[in-house]
């Protein structure tokens, strides 16, 4: 049942990053949580995402901006390993509270907790208009880049921050979004080698299949995605998907899944 679930996701958030700007990390990491422990689902989105982003460097990447792949993704891919070791060293063995609702226990866990803050907090990047027209300046690059990557390895979260600030650095579209993917899969290189350590005994080996499954419906989504662009309101899948986003954050965090 899982299988199917998490490949239609895949296949969906695929096509959602090439309208609404959230990364196919964003959108099925908290399935991922809903069938594994914490740790172990960040590491398979983090793969998905991984040969995902490789695809689209395929169709865009030849697009990047060299120049601002130095400044940004140097810091990037540094803090993005920080990131992933970070998470190895959050505690999940006990809960960081726990209540009772409809006659129900639920347990709320510490990295759980954590990621659903993150979650919430980049949905919200781009549900508020405010926050839609942050920018930064080319000088702030190095500093996005340590942003971006350090949430990227913490959580797989990285998109939001990550355009905020390339936004501003004076590229076209086609540069935009080709040095947004390269840097992304830069940060997901990075981050998989350090979930690498914990590879052999989170379970990430068996289960390669459920991994190649999703993998290849994200393509999929990606390539129809790409098809589909100019047909679809940026506008409106923005707020739909930070909408769904929040409600599985608020889910995760309350120890529903």
């Amino acid at each position: 049942m899982e299988i199917i679930l998490i490949c239609a996701v895949a296949f969906i958030a695929a096509i959602l990053t090439f309208f609404s700007g959230f990364g196919l990390g964003t959108i099925l990491t908290p399935v991922f949580m809903a069938f594994f422990p914490v740790e172990l689902a960040i590491a398979l989105t983090g793969v998905v995402h991984f040969f995902n982003n490789l695809f689209k460097i395929i169709l865009v990447g030849k697009n990047s901006d060299k120049k601002v792949l130095i400044r940004f993704g140097i810091t990037a891919v540094i803090f993005a390993f920080l990131g992933a070791w970070v998470l190895f060293l959050i505690p999940d063995a006990q809960p960081l509270f726990s209540y009772e609702l409809f006659g129900k226990e639920f347990f709320v866990y510490p990295v759980k907790f954590v990621i659903s803050v993150l979650l919430i907090f980049f949905a919200v990047l781009d549900l508020i208009p405010r926050f839609q027209k942050m920018e930064f300046g080319k000088e702030k690059l190095p500093l996005g880049g340590a942003l971006s990557g350090f949430f990227g390895g913490l959580s797989g979260n990285q998109g939001a921050l990550r355009s905020a600030f390339l936004i501003k650095a004076g590229l076209s579209k086609e540069a935009f979004i080709g040095t947004a993917v390269v840097v992304s899969t830069f940060v997901d290189f990075t981050r998989l080698g350090v979930y690498a350590t914990k590879f052999s005994s989170s379970g990430l080996y068996e289960n390669m299949t459920l991994v190649a499954a999703a993998t290849i419906a994200a393509i999929s989504g990606a390539y129809l995605g790409n098809k589909l662009l100019k047909k679809v309101t940026l506008k409106f899948l923005q707020t739909t998907v930070a909408i769904m986003l929040i409600l599985l954050s608020v889910a995760l965090g309350a120890g529903f899944i």
